[in-house]
């Protein structure tokens, strides 16, 4: 693997203060997460000291209010932050996305004294958090979870099993959606569940085809015991919190796609420029010239359409469909690039002597990620030509 560090990217950003934030982002990505990479994936490691460095760099918090903890940071930028981290390292990227994604509900929907409670601690207090939507047979059906949780007085008693839980085991506290009512969305409610709750364990983590070094497991609900104060929003808005969190969250991971697209792209370019061949780098010959432009296409492409839908939920305007658009999009680029970065690294891009080999396993999660492509396609659909009517 070559020692060439890979050039920043040409960003465009609203304030000096921004600049200054990539900069520290590029400083720590090169420094702490980019050398250890290939290593700490490979053996499963999981960078639990790297999470805590963000948090110290306030890098857990940036979308979020000031008051809390949080770095009032737009989304324009905070994603860019993302793509940064996930180019040095997916498991890191995703990572802070997943944590981000565990603290919207509550800072979306929580009371002020909730709020005030929890989430300077979340945001920037060394804690780590993890989202629990999904169940080993509500996946894309989200709606038919059965998870349930039973009031006992000023208690719920959270009982059932949530399955794909990034950082599942490892997470300081996790949001829960159970069901409190009757089947359907209109059935479930969201809650602030701590770690080390009693009754709460982690299966053994899945093994993977790639991100080997984020655990994914199983978590099992059996009779955990959380206070009313932790239920977040209203009894049966928790889907709709859901719902709302997962738009924020597929931009997350359209920005981590492009970030592991570009790292693939910088790593292709670079054993290109090296690589000779016929007494000529092989970047002269023009199959792989044009290879390599159209790589370039799709990340500048896909970076322009996250952002276009950032500055839309910046502005207060809706932004599910382009949301879904990012996500679509920027995931299949990012397997298509990444594809093509072995292909142009030949019989060298298939060994684990270059990182491009695992940015291509680790680009096909993003693929199936808070909502396949095949529901990025139907969610589209639905805002261009309504619901089904079958």
């Amino acid at each position: 693997m070559t020692d060439r560090a890979p050039q920043p990217v040409d960003r465009q950003l609203p304030t000096e203060e921004s600049r200054d934030l990539l900069a520290l982002v590029r400083e720590i990505a090169q420094r702490e997460i980019r050398p250890k990479a290939a290593e700490e994936e490979d053996s499963g490691r999981f960078p639990r000291e790297v999470f805590t460095l963000l948090s110290e760099a306030g890098l857990l918090g940036l979308p979020y209010p000031g008051e809390f903890g949080g770095g009032e940071q737009p989304y324009e930028v905070y994603l860019q932050v993302l793509e940064e981290l996930a180019a040095a390292r997916l498991t890191v990227g995703l990572g802070v996305s997943v944590h981000s994604l565990a603290c919207h509900g509550l800072a979306g929907y929580g009371t002020k004294e909730q709020q005030s409670a929890h989430l300077p601690a979340m945001l920037g207090g060394g804690l780590l958090g993890a989202y629990c939507l999904s169940e080993p047979a509500a996946g894309s059906d989200a709606a038919s979870l059965t998870t349930k949780a039973v009031r006992d007085g000023d208690d719920w008693i959270i009982t059932g099993t949530k399955a794909w839980i990034t950082h599942g085991g490892v997470a300081d506290f996790y949001t829960v959606l159970a069901r409190t009512g009757a089947e359907g969305p209109k059935g479930i409610t969201a809650f602030l569940v701590p770690g080390d709750a009693e009754g709460l364990t982690a299966a053994v983590p899945e093994k993977k085809m790639g991100m080997k070094g984020s655990p994914t497991a199983q978590l099992h609900f059996d009779g955990v015991r959380v206070p009313d104060a932790r239920r977040i929003g209203e009894e049966g808005q928790g889907f709709s919190i859901a719902l709302a969190a997962l738009d924020a969250g597929r931009l997350g991971i359209a920005a981590c796609a492009i970030g592991v697209a570009q790292a693939a792209l910088d790593e292709a370019l670079t054993y290109a420029l090296d690589r000779k061949q016929f007494g000529h780098p092989i970047a002269d010959f023009q199959g792989l010239r044009f290879m390599l432009a159209d790589m370039a296409t799709k990340i500048e492409a896909g970076r322009a359409l996250y952002l276009a839908a950032a500055r839309l939920r910046d502005a207060g305007k809706p932004f599910s469909r382009q949301a879904a658009m990012a996500k679509l999009f920027c995931t299949d680029a990012a397997m298509a690039v990444t594809t093509d970065a072995v292909q142009v690294l030949g019989g060298y891009g298939y060994t684990a002597d270059f990182p491009v080999e695992r940015l291509m396993r680790e680009a096909k999660v993003l693929q199936i990620v808070e909502g396949t492509n095949q529901i990025q396609r139907m969610v589209i659909a639905r805002h261009l030509a309504g619901p089904e009517t079958r």
